[in-house]
């Protein structure tokens, strides 16, 4: 993994740009670099830069003031998550959508933050019905009591949450990867920061267009399953419930359409 340089990346390393670079610097953010990453990454998943080429490094430089191996490292990182893409004598370039590592948090929120996200919700959650009830499955099976025990206090905090008492988004997502974990299969567990990521903003859609929060007693029926080690109603259970919000995304796009 690249890590950038945090001593030349502070606000009171190099002086680049003047004092409009410095106003730039200031809206990046205490670390340059991860700042100019999540600047130049939402421009570019958002289109800022289609038809167009990207730019140079010096004018990176000096169009947002920082250092030139600060932008080199965040040119090197978006690389990395397959968003741009350098040949000799054509420079560096964006690559195309299907070169997106789709898997890479930061690249799958700049991606929801585009007009068009009810498409990758619906093939998000596409995605979610081939992995999350083979997990479920699994958890009935494998679970340890402590495993089992997470998966019991997300449902209490997403009950919690109905009254008030927690966050909605934070405890439906508890529960979910609790039960990620519970599969105790190493892909299924490294889902968990993609499920986290696109669940922010498939729950707050969903909510918004079914009018309330998710459904507490089609979570327990995951729950109880998995609890009394009936595999089959634990992937059963999984499979409904998102089942249900594809069709909730399904009846949104009719409408929009």
């Amino acid at each position: 993994m690249l890590h950038a340089n945090i001593g030349e990346d502070h606000v009171t390393g190099d002086m680049v740009g003047g004092e409009g670079g410095l106003q730039v610097r200031g809206q990046l953010g205490r670390n340059l670099t991860f700042g100019l990453l999540e600047v130049l990454g939402r421009s570019i998943v958002v289109g800022e830069y289609r038809g167009r080429a990207f730019p140079t490094e010096a004018e990176l430089v000096k169009l947002h003031g920082v250092s030139r191996s600060v932008t080199r490292e965040a040119v090197k990182m978006l690389g990395a998550k397959g968003l741009l893409g350098a040949r000799p004598k054509q420079g560096t370039f964006v690559q195309p959508d299907e070169q997106w590592n789709l898997f890479d948090t930061d690249v799958l929120r700049w991606l929801l933050e585009r007009k068009s996200s009810i498409v990758l919700l619906r093939r998000f959650n596409e995605l979610r019905i081939g992995v999350e009830p083979q997990a479920a499955w699994l958890a009935a099976q494998r679970a340890t009591a402590d495993q089992r025990a997470a998966i019991a206090a997300g449902l209490v905090r997403m009950h919690d949450a109905e009254m008030g008492d927690d966050d909605t988004l934070d405890a439906d997502i508890a529960f979910h990867v609790a039960i990620l974990r519970a599969s105790n299969n190493p892909f299924f567990v490294q889902f968990r920061e993609v499920v986290s990521t696109a669940l922010r903003t498939s729950i707050r859609f969903t909510n918004r267009i079914s009018g309330r929060s998710a459904s507490i007693a089609d979570h327990a029926a995951v729950a109880d399953a998995i609890q009394a080690g009936d595999a089959a109603a634990a992937r059963a259970a999984m499979a409904k419930l998102i089942d249900d919000v594809l069709q909730l995304i399904e009846r949104d796009a009719d409408q929009r359409e």
